[in-house]
């Protein structure tokens, strides 16, 4: 689309999320919050719509491209093969994907990396004196948990410490359930890590209601640095980035693609480790 962003008309962002799940987590509102302070000015909305399937957001982006809705989309938390990346370019709709280049399949890209946020955790928490880690992840199908996860893996193997996987839904409840089911283990982590920053607040209050002392019993360390991070008692580690900067970095990228710019694979700042109160 040559001639820069048409003013009026959003940018569409179609998430597939549980909206109880949503509504507790902080990423998104900051992070569209970035976007508008670059699009807004120039007259383009963000148009969210919380759907609970990918086919879900597939009919409604094909929707928006038929009424002519949006002027581009957003994508994000990919499936490997997913078939929104193959639905844009028959649309012929510009989209800009936040997350692995592998799965955007040669559309634009901005990528945290965060193969490097995760490897720098494990080996922080190994250097700590931890023998056995946990990892309690987000939806299992989505690429960059299973990124993070496969790199939690690796490292830990050249580190020669053990590793315990817990399936996680990015929930509070799922923090909670990690917990419980440390408390039926006699050989269980002394650290986990956290795919989200409600996973880890869910376990940081499940552990002091069955006598799990954070940090001295287990340590916690959760994704995404949110002001509940800080907030909690204790404060809890966690692999920082400005998610209000990452979302600015999307919509100057979105500005350059409506404006006819060519394709990118941009590398965003990596995520860093943040130590507070709830890990040693």
């Amino acid at each position: 689309m040559v001639g820069g962003p048409r003013a009026g008309t959003p940018v569409g962002l179609a998430l597939v999320r549980d909206a109880e799940v949503l509504g507790a987590e902080p990423f998104f509102p900051e992070f569209i919050a970035g976007m508008e302070r670059v699009l807004v000015p120039l007259g383009v909305p963000v148009l969210l719509q919380v759907v609970a399937t990918v086919a879900e957001a597939s009919a409604r982006m094909r929707a928006w491209a038929d009424e002519g809705r949006v002027q581009g989309v957003v994508l994000i938390d990919l499936l490997p093969g997913d078939e929104r990346v193959a639905l844009v370019e028959e649309l012929g709709m510009p989209a800009m994907v936040i997350g692995d280049p592998d799965t955007a399949r040669g559309l634009p890209t901005v990528w945290t990396q965060d193969e490097v946020a995760m490897r720098e955790v494990v080996a922080r928490l190994v250097a700590g004196g931890h023998r056995h880690l946990g990892h309690v992840a987000g939806p299992a199908e989505m690429a960059h948990t299973i990124i993070r996860r496969r790199t939690f893996d690796e490292v830990a193997a050249e580190e020669g410490v053990r590793t315990t996987l817990f399936d996680g839904d990015y929930s509070e409840a799922a923090g909670v359930r990690a917990v419980a089911a440390l408390e039926q283990m006699d050989d269980r982590p002394t650290a986990l890590v956290f795919d989200n920053d409600v996973m880890a607040l869910g376990a940081l209050h499940a552990s002091g209601a069955i006598g799990i002392d954070v940090p001295r019993d287990l340590s916690l360390v959760a994704w995404d640095d949110s002001a509940l991070c800080q907030l909690a008692e204790p404060p809890l580690s966690a692999v920082s980035h400005d998610v209000q900067a990452l979302g600015e970095l999307v919509g100057e990228a979105f500005q350059d693609i409506l404006s006819g710019g060519p394709v990118k694979v941009i590398r965003a700042m990596p995520a860093a480790l943040v130590t507070r109160g709830s890990s040693i």
